[in-house]
């Protein structure tokens, strides 16, 4: 059984003191409290694209689940619903986009 994924990617916000302080404040520790089955959250903030330009995202979260069934149960629960609508609240540049992705790992 394969691992599984849940990416959001937020675009640059158009007040980004906000953002940060709502993602922080108020979306991370929810995260952490409501979605059930998580194995790991990694929120990075995105500095530039490789070529030095102005990047179209501002934040990516990658939330993972031991399987797609685990993330595909916590997206329907309560508390992964209202932790998506938080998503799309706070996103002040436009929509976040949500993908489900498997996971392999290779070790070096």
């Amino acid at each position: 059984m394969k691992a599984a994924k849940l990416i959001v990617m937020y675009p640059v916000p158009t007040d980004l003191e906000t953002f940060e302080r709502r993602y922080a404040d108020e979306h991370v520790p929810m995260a952490v409290e409501k979605l059930a089955g998580k194995t790991r959250f990694v929120a990075s903030r995105i500095i530039s694209n490789a070529d030095k330009s102005a990047a179209a995202y501002h934040r990516i979260a990658e939330v993972y689940f031991p399987s797609l069934s685990v993330l595909e149960a916590c997206l329907n629960s309560p508390g992964g619903q209202e932790t998506a609508a938080h998503a799309v609240d706070i996103s002040s540049g436009g929509a976040p986009a949500f993908m489900i992705a498997e996971v392999e790992t290779f070790d070096f």
